[in-house]
């Protein structure tokens, strides 16, 4: 059909000038009609912004006012001045015999993935939360693959934060991890929350200027890798950046850039309550969603936080009333030692390996972790074991504890479950002190489990709908964490599909306006208990209905904001 014939009559022309506006519905669509200035302009009616009627609106020099939050648009255009509001729609008009004609199905300026690839971009320059919910939400239906909102918030996050990688990024990429856990809306969901927390931790915030990398590209990896720890030791950022990109730019694969990094970020005892150890993996993972042509945009956002990082040898419980700190120094200086004794065994994780990494006596546990490098051990094989004995110290944190310790178990499993993601990208043995780190933490955290709550009894005669409904009813009300890990585990006694229970536990923690932690407890958690024996998963399940339960609900403030842009979506009117 051409242009001219997609113009059908919509009303008498000397009827829109005696009132000056009029509603028509034309081929389905609702448009505003208005007559200023000697001109017909066609619009349509709903507000891109929240949908309220133009026609209610005030038009005035040339611009139309929506009454409800005051956008404003250019009438004949139709641009906004307003960025949260987005361009309303305009429509071609014509005038044939006194008759005002209007096209209901004009061309679009774009496709929808062009324009909400751009209102992406807008929604996180400004940090506008409904902006952003449009975007993610009019980009999957568009059948955009999710790699690129995932590509636009990464890049974003790392270019325009100064302090470089943070929580907004590792949100994003924990939410890239588990999507397909999840329902399709849930997807959407997960998008969505995790760029508005990117969002969030740009605004205000100073860009990221880059450094160069050095000439001597053809410096081999050994003498980078040193370059680079003297530069993190001595707290130097920029130094630090530039021999990083100069690694980058060599072509240095992931795996020795792993080692670079997670060298660097073990060479002092679990530096800043693991956060930066966790980021380093983050950043890592996000390269294996979006590409890793993007690593010299990412990699480097981790180097301010490497240099700047609390060192956990310089606080008083790694020194008192036991030197845990010291313990450790004595034992990595025979690391390479033990390592080479245990080259090319096989080993086994031996009965009670766990209870005594869950023990009271730290000579005990080092030595049991020495003991297995010996008889051959991997990095990956150990940091899988640990990673069960800090799941297990918040699948039984005591509630008697005060709230705030939540913090402490959770930060112990996310640095536990980072060092085993990074043991499967890089094999190098100074991943080895990652692991003694997290046990010495599993250690310091058992205080937190005196009492222990007790895992739940099994219970293989339970129903798992109702089990599933009841972990539901849990994140209503406040203090119901045992009933939580108690539904979590039942309806795994009675044979319920863990996958099922992933999407209960994704869709319960998106739609609330959960904090940093509670993003990276549900991720890590769901990481762990893939691929393990059906009993070890269960208490890492535990653990994760515990934290969440702990942290529900809240004033579900960002899901009401996902909920009207997806209604808007619909056509439906929030107004009434």
């Amino acid at each position: 059909m051409s242009s001219t014939d997609r113009f059908v009559p919509a009303v008498e022309r000397d009827e829109l000038s005696e009132s000056g506006r009029k509603l028509v519905s034309l081929d389905g669509r609702a448009i505003a009609l208005f007559d200023h200035e000697g001109s017909v302009r066609a619009v349509d009616n709903a507000c891109p912004h929240m949908g309220f009627p133009l026609i209610e609106g005030t038009v005035d020099d040339g611009v139309l006012t929506c009454h409800w939050h005051h956008a404003r648009f250019e009438l004949e255009c139709g641009d906004t001045f307003d960025p949260w509001a987005d361009d309303v729609l305009t429509y071609p008009v014509e005038i044939r015999d006194g008759t005002v004609y209007v096209n209901p199905t004009p061309e679009p300026d774009e496709p929808p993935e062009v324009h909400w690839a751009t209102r992406l971009e807008d929604g996180l320059e400004q940090n506008l939360r409904l902006v952003v919910a449009k975007s993610v939400i009019g980009l999957v239906d568009a059948d955009v693959d999710a790699t690129t909102p995932l590509e636009t918030g990464v890049e974003f996050g790392c270019r325009y934060r100064r302090d470089g990688w943070g929580s907004g990024l590792t949100i994003l990429t924990a939410m890239a991890n588990v999507l397909p856990d999840l329902e399709p809306d849930d997807q959407k969901r997960a998008l969505y929350q995790g760029l508005v927390q990117v969002g969030g931790d740009v605004s205000g915030e100073p860009p990221q200027f880059e450094q160069q990398q050095l000439g001597a590209t053809d410096t081999d990896f050994d003498r980078l890798l040193s370059w680079f720890r003297e530069n993190v030791e001595v707290r130097d950022p920029s130094g630090a950046e530039r021999v990083l990109r100069t690694a980058i730019d060599a072509g240095y694969d992931d795996a020795d850039l792993a080692r670079m990094l997670a060298t660097a970020a073990t060479d002092h005892r679990y530096i800043q309550t693991g956060h930066v150890l966790d980021f380093v993996n983050k950043a890592f993972e996000s390269l294996d969603h979006i590409g890793w042509d993007h690593a010299d945009t990412v990699l480097p956002s981790l180097v301010r936080g490497l240099t700047t990082a609390e060192r956990s040898e310089e606080t008083s419980s790694w020194r008192r009333p036991v030197d845990l700190a010291g313990l450790l120094d004595d034992t990595f200086d025979e690391l390479d030692t033990h390592a080479e004794a245990g080259a090319g065994k096989s080993w086994s994780r031996p009965d009670g390996m766990v209870e005594t990494l869950l023990s009271d006596d730290p000579n005990e546990i080092v030595a049991a972790l020495v003991e297995a490098i010996r008889a051959g051990a991997t990095p990956e094989e150990l940091a899988e074991t640990v990673a069960l004995a800090a799941g297990t110290r918040v699948a039984q944190f005591s509630t008697a504890n005060e709230f705030n310790d939540w913090n402490t178990v959770h930060h112990t499993f996310t640095y536990a479950n980072a060092v085993h993601q990074l043991t499967q990208r890089t094999d190098a043995t100074e991943l080895y002190r990652g692991v003694f780190d997290t046990a010495v933490n599993v250690y310091l955290d058992r205080f937190l489990n005196t009492p222990p709550a007790p895992l739940p009894e099994t219970n293989a005669d339970a129903n798992p709908d109702v089990e599933l409904d009841t972990l539901s009813e849990t994140m209503d009300a406040e203090g119901r964490v045992n009933d939580a890990g108690r539904a979590a585990a039942h309806f795994l006694d009675s044979g319920g599909d863990p996958e099922r229970l992933r999407q209960e536990l994704g869709g319960a923690l998106l739609r609330e306006d959960a904090g940093f932690h509670t993003y990276q407890a549900l991720e890590a958690g769901f990481a762990q208990a893939a691929h393990r024996p059906p009993e070890e998963a269960r208490t890492l399940y535990v653990a994760v209905a515990r934290y969440l339960a702990a942290h529900a609900p809240t004033r579900r403030e960002r899901e009401q904001t996902f909920t009207i842009a997806a209604r808007l979506r619909r056509g439906e009117k929030i107004h009434e």
